[in-house]
């Protein structure tokens, strides 16, 4: 992962559920049966330990059976395989949307830095300003423009805690993990962009689960056109049962308790009204519906991976500005402070250089986590990056010990 985080997400469980339908299921249904004729009263109690028996004139029987099924769906057309892609992929999506409201609040923290160290240095511009008032280099408008200018700053500074608070609930609630329970620590948006090799090759698309997924419905779409047409031969169905079934348990396991029977049966259909032509044809319109589907998966994923980069590479160049702006702004600030100092300027110019200054710093820090997020909808675009080594194995998507570990 691009923020070096894993997610145990209800995502990740779905995958589970789906990867069950690979195995077979066994079942099993001991049963004990008492059963008779006259002495009802007797006969009744006759299943229970301590009973007496049954009157004269009565008789009963008892049986033991202990039947055995098992069951197995082959998923020769891949409809389990496809299921499975099918919520790994929704978990992929989870994480990429876990990555990006990451570095929302990463965001959040670094605008939060930015607002406390702005705060105090208009607490010291207010400081500075009333001291001038009281020898007369200054008036008290000075003062009041000071304060303005710090009442506003204290009070969008108090305003990010609540979207902060939004970011980490959302993250706790793809994690499964109750908003009232779940805290972040604070930390600033540190995380280098990871560099995007000159060229990426195609291939690397093939291992998004929606592509692989669409193609597999493709391919399953062109056997069902297979299985339909084989039914214009006959089909062969075999059965098979066993168990056991004895009148003691002592008995239960021996050779003669054994129960079991073999079948087959042929069919042929003579004639139906054309539905198994009607049928072909139906599924034949599937399938080329499955694979114009499949070529607007590609297309989609060709799109999405442009997009990211030209995201990227428009982002970095504006950030590369964006950095300059900030560094001639705060030049602009020590030059207007330096003046007004000396009383060559009025507080004004300050303010303005303060609000300049402020305005190219969150500009910058917008920018920074545009870009993380660019990087991350670029890695899910790509399957999970552009280097086969820096892509985790499947497993951890599936795994139940999952754990988020935020660095």
């Amino acid at each position: 992962m691009i923020c070096g985080f894993c997610v145990l997400s209800p995502g990740c469980a779905q995958v589970g559920v789906a990867r069950a339908g690979y195995f077979p299921t066994a079942t099993v249904t001991p049963g004990f049966t008492r059963t008779g004729t006259g002495g009802a009263a007797s006969v009744s109690a006759a299943g229970v330990a301590g009973a007496s028996p049954p009157s004269k004139g009565g008789s009963y029987a008892t049986d033991f059976s202990l039947p055995f099924d098992v069951s197995w769906e082959l998923d020769l057309w891949g409809r389990i395989r496809n299921t499975v892609r099918e919520y790994q992929y929704a978990a992929q999506v989870s994480a990429a949307d876990l990555a990006a409201y990451y570095f929302e609040l990463r965001g959040q923290d670094a605008l939060q830095d930015l607002y406390n160290r702005t705060i105090e240095a208009d607490q010291k511009s207010l400081d500075l300003t009333r001291a001038l008032t009281d020898t007369g280099i200054d008036n008290q408008e000075a003062v009041a423009e000071a304060d303005v200018t710090l009442e506003n700053a204290e009070a969008t500074g108090i305003g990010i805690a609540t979207n902060r608070a939004l970011y980490e609930h959302a993250i706790a609630t793809l994690i499964g993990k109750p908003p009232s329970a779940f805290s972040m620590p604070v930390k600033f948006l540190n995380t280098p962009v990871p560099a995007i090799p000159v060229s990426i090759p195609s291939q690397l698309l093939q291992r998004r689960p929606d592509i692989a997924a669409a193609e597999r419905t493709m391919a399953q779409a062109n056997a069902i056109i297979g299985v339909e047409k084989a039914a214009y031969y006959p089909t062969l169905s075999l059965t098979a049962s066993g168990g056991l079934q004895a009148s003691t348990i002592a008995t239960l396991f021996s050779p003669p308790a054994l129960l079991w029977s073999l079948g087959a049966s042929a069919s042929e259909t003579i004639f139906d009204g054309g539905l198994r032509d009607a049928t072909v044809t139906q599924y034949t319109a599937t399938y080329n519906a499955d694979a114009a589907a499949y070529r607007q998966t590609v297309l989609t994923a060709f799109q999405q991976v442009e997009d990211s980069i030209a995201t990227l590479r428009v982002l970095s160049h504006q950030i590369a500005r964006q950095e300059a702006a900030v560094q001639a702004a705060q030049r602009y600030l020590d030059l207007a402070t330096t003046q007004y100092q000396t009383g060559l300027d009025p507080y004004l110019t300050v303010m303005t250089a303060q609000t300049t200054l402020l305005s190219d710093q969150q500009s910058l820090v917008t920018l920074r986590v545009s870009e993380m997020t660019a990087a991350v909808q670029l890695v899910q675009a790509l399957g999970g990056g552009w280097d086969v080594t820096q892509i985790p194995a499947a497993s951890p998507v599936s795994s139940k010990e999952a754990l988020l570990e935020a660095q």
